[in-house]
């Protein structure tokens, strides 16, 4: 089955806004859409490394997001995947666990509690 994934910015923007729930490699973002359909992007910005590093961990979170979200996503929702540090070297099993450990806890709506606002830049 192919999922649909984001390509927006707005709608990456939109998904900041909903439940986060964070893991030692990933965070995952998870927000209902008004298209009844489960949808996912993924961000790995430069502070990971350089293009060879962030495009293989895309190709990681695009393999285990295509494995995950048909059985356990939330439907309705968008999925985000946010790339951490050292989330390229984890072990695929231990992330494909974390993940559905995420997608569980959001289903149940426990979210981590929001980040606290950057400090306005002068």
């Amino acid at each position: 089955m192919k999922l649909p994934v984001l390509s927006r910015r707005s709608d990456f923007l939109a998904a900041n806004r909903g439940l986060r729930v964070a893991r030692p490699g990933f965070v995952l973002l998870a927000r209902p859409n008004d298209l009844g359909e489960i949808r996912f992007g993924i961000t790995v910005t430069k502070k990971i490394g350089n293009a060879v590093v962030r495009n293989r961990m895309k190709r990681r979170f695009r393999e285990l997001l295509r494995d995950a979200l048909p059985a356990e996503g939330l439907p309705g929702h968008d999925h985000v995947l946010i790339g951490r540090e050292g989330g390229v070297e984890r072990d695929f099993a231990l992330l494909r666990k974390e993940l559905s450990a995420a997608l569980s806890r959001a289903a149940e709506g426990k979210g981590d509690p929001p980040r606290r606002p950057r400090p306005a830049k002068r």
